[in-house]
């Protein structure tokens, strides 16, 4: 794995054990490639963290929010991030239908269609990214990308739930 400079980054992502797994093995190659690529690069500053990065990241959602635990690579807790969902329902929502038809379109569609729906996959992403980012203001600071990849990890997380 590349090595990345900096302390205000995720070097280990994990979810809560009570999650389980998800059904689908598209949506689980989803997950195991956002926290490939989040990890080998992210940038990552709580308001907490007082520069004691780089830092470890437990997911869960519980009572309709989702919970990120951050702590030092050391396991000294450093700040435990709660978002409600209300606000990603309808989106998360939309962005599994059309997941669910993006990886049915990958089997059999031509090539146009395919295109057409991974845009309209890729919009959602990026509108629940820019919500991931508003959220998380005043929080943590992180950059777009960094954004996408957890957006990511929320949808996992949240169809496993």
């Amino acid at each position: 794995m590349a090595e990345q400079s900096g302390a205000e980054r995720l070097t280990h992502i994990e979810f809560d054990a009570s999650a389980g797994t998800h059904p689908s093995p598209d949506v689980e190659q989803e997950r195991r490639i956002a926290v490939y690529d989040l990890v080998e690069k992210n940038t990552f500053a709580p308001s907490q963290g007082g520069g004691r990065g780089p830092y470890s990241l437990r997911l869960k959602i519980a009572d309709n929010r989702l919970i990120l635990a951050l702590t030092t690579e050391a396991g000294e807790a450093v700040q435990e991030i709660a978002l409600s969902m209300s606000p990603f329902r309808r989106l998360m929502k939309d962005y599994a239908t059309v997941c669910e038809s993006y990886f049915e379109a990958i089997k059999t569609a031509p090539r146009a269609r395919i295109e057409a729906i991974d845009m309209g996959r890729r919009g959602l992403h990026d509108e629940g990214s820019q919500l991931l980012l508003e959220r998380l203001q005043g929080e943590a600071e992180l950059d777009f990308e960094t954004a996408r990849r957890l957006f990511t990890l929320l949808y996992v997380l949240h169809m496993r739930g």
